[in-house]
C-alpha cells in the first residue's frame, strides 16, 4: 500500500505541480486533448487549486498511515497498527468512491478522458482492495458499516459536488465556447489590430475556461477582429488537423511572428511579446 500511496503521490503531485506552472513539459500518454480538456473543465478545480492537490494530500495520509507501523517498534507498534488499519480502510475507501464519481464525470459530462485520472483510480480501487485483505478484521459487522457509511457519505458529497459545477458553455450550443461578455476599450481594440496585422494566432478550445478568460481581457469587439483558431475536433468550425500540425498540446495557445508560447498571457506580454507600443488599458 505504501508503494502503491508513491506511485499515487507521484502522480498527483506532478499534475499539480504543471497546473501550478512549476512543472512543465508534462505529457500525457494516450494524448494531450483528453488530459487539457479534463484538468481544464470546470470540475478540474476546487476552490480555485487543482483538484489533483486533495488527491496528492489523500495519497500522502495513506503513504503514512501505511509507513508509520513499519517503522515504530514495540508496544507503540502494536497499538498504532490497529487505528491505521482502519485509517486506511476508511480513506481507501473513500478516495475509490470519489474516484468512481470522477470517472463518471469524465464518462457522461466532459467526454474524455485523462490517463493522469484512471491511473489515480485505479491506484485507488486497489488500495481499497488492499485494505480489505490485509487487515485482520475481527468484527466484520463493524467494518461493513463503516465502510457502507463512509462510501455512501463521499458519493454524496461528490454527486453533489459534480452536478453543482456551473456549465454555461452549454446553453451555446454543442462546441460552441462560452459567450464574451466584457466591452472592449480602444486600447484592446488597437492591440487586437495590431496583433491580427502581424499575423498573430490564438489556438483555443471551446470547453477551456483560460481561453475565455483569455478572450474577456479584450472584449467582445476586439476579440472578434482576432484571428482565432478552434482545436477541440468537436468544436464549432474545428481545425484541428491544423492545430495537430502545429503542435498544439495546451490551450490557450499564441503564435506570434512564428513562435509558440501557451498558456493565458496578460495583455502587457501580448504587448511585448508582438512589438506593441500603443497605450493598454489600466
Amino acid at each position: 500500500m505504501a508503494v502503491l500511496a508513491t506511485i499515487g503521490a507521484i502522480d498527483t503531485g506532478s499534475v499539480t505541480l504543471n497546473r501550478w506552472g512549476i512543472l512543465g513539459g508534462l505529457s500525457c500518454p494516450g494524448g494531450a486533448a483528453g488530459c487539457d480538456k479534463v484538468l481544464n473543465s470546470p470540475w478540474g478545480t476546487v476552490f480555485g487549486q487543482p483538484l489533483s492537490l486533495f488527491g496528492f494530500l489523500a495519497y500522502a495520509a495513506v503513504l503514512l498511515m501505511a509507513v508509520l507501523p513499519l517503522v515504530l517498534q514495540g508496544e507503540a507498534r502494536l497499538s498504532l497498527n490497529r487505528l491505521s488499519w482502519w485509517g486506511l480502510f476508511l480513506v481507501s475507501a473513500g478516495m475509490a468512491m470519489f474516484s468512481l464519481v470522477l470517472v463518471g464525470v469524465m464518462t457522461f459530462q466532459i467526454k474524455a478522458f485523462c490517463t493522469f485520472c484512471l491511473l489515480s483510480a485505479l491506484l485507488s480501487l486497489s488500495l481499497f482492495v488492499l485494505s480489505l485483505i490485509g487487515g485482520e478484521w475481527e468484527d466484520t459487522g463493524a467494518l461493513v458499516f463503516r465502510g457502507v457509511l463512509t462510501a455512501l457519505a463521499v458519493m454524496l458529497i461528490g454527486l453533489g459536488w459534480a452536478t453543482s459545477v456551473n456549465r454555461p458553455e452549454t446553453a451555446t450550443g454543442p462546441g460552441m465556447p462560452i459567450p464574451v461578455t466584457s466591452a472592449s476599450t480602444p486600447a484592446t481594440l488597437a492591440l487586437a489590430d495590431h496583433l491580427t496585422a502581424i499575423g498573430a494566432v490564438m489556438y483555443t478550445a471551446y470547453w477551456c475556461p483560460h481561453c475565455h478568460d483569455q478572450k474577456e481581457l479584450f472584449g467582445k469587439e476586439a476579440i472578434a477582429r482576432l484571428k482565432i483558431v478552434e482545436c477541440a475536433p468537436d468544436g464549432r468550425n474545428s481545425q484541428a488537423d491544423l492545430c495537430a500540425k502545429k503542435k498544439i498540446e495546451g490551450y490557450p495557445t499564441w503564435e506570434i511572428n512564428g513562435r509558440l508560447d501557451s498558456g493565458q498571457k496578460s495583455l502587457a506580454q501580448l504587448a511585448a511579446m508582438s512589438g506593441y507600443k500603443g497605450a493598454l488599458p489600466h
